[in-house]
């Protein structure tokens, strides 16, 4: 009876696992083109990314470390040709000056494990908010909201 009552506890557990937010080893299962963009700060070409077009309800969450970064009630179409978001989880992502390429721009990482995302743009109008996340594809997952 013990060991039923044990596997019937940790059963759901294990199952949750996969999505549990990592502390640690965050980038060791990224494939190459994963760790150029999230580790080497790289940028996945316009237009190719999964998410760029996609807009189911759920929570958009760090491809490397499970952290969630993103509501799907946040993104909205921008055509820049990479995910966009007007909003973050509170908490979820870190900025920094960005001057590669001799201009300015802040930069958004994951608050977590620091893997670089993107970059966010103030000022544009898309949103009332007057905010795009602009993010890479191969930096987040998405978990659907049915799961």
């Amino acid at each position: 009876m013990k060991k039923i009552t044990l596997v019937l506890f940790f059963f759901p557990l294990i199952l949750l696992s996969q999505e549990i937010v990592k502390t640690s080893n965050y980038f060791d299962e990224l494939t190459v083109e994963e760790k150029r963009i999230i580790v080497n700060k790289g940028t996945e070409k316009a237009g190719t990314g999964i998410y760029n077009n996609h807009f189911n309800e759920g929570t958009y969450i760090c491809k490397a470390c499970n952290n969630p970064l993103f509501k799907s009630n946040s993104k909205f179409k921008s055509d820049c040709g990479w995910p966009a978001f007007d909003d973050a989880i509170k908490g979820s992502i870190s900025r920094y000056a960005d001057f590669s390429f001799g201009i300015k721009r802040i930069e958004i990482c994951c608050s977590n494990c620091n893997g670089h995302l993107g970059h966010v743009f103030e000022g544009e109008r898309f949103t009332e908010k007057n905010i795009r996340h602009c993010v890479n594809s191969l930096s987040i997952k998405f978990i659907n909201n049915k799961q």
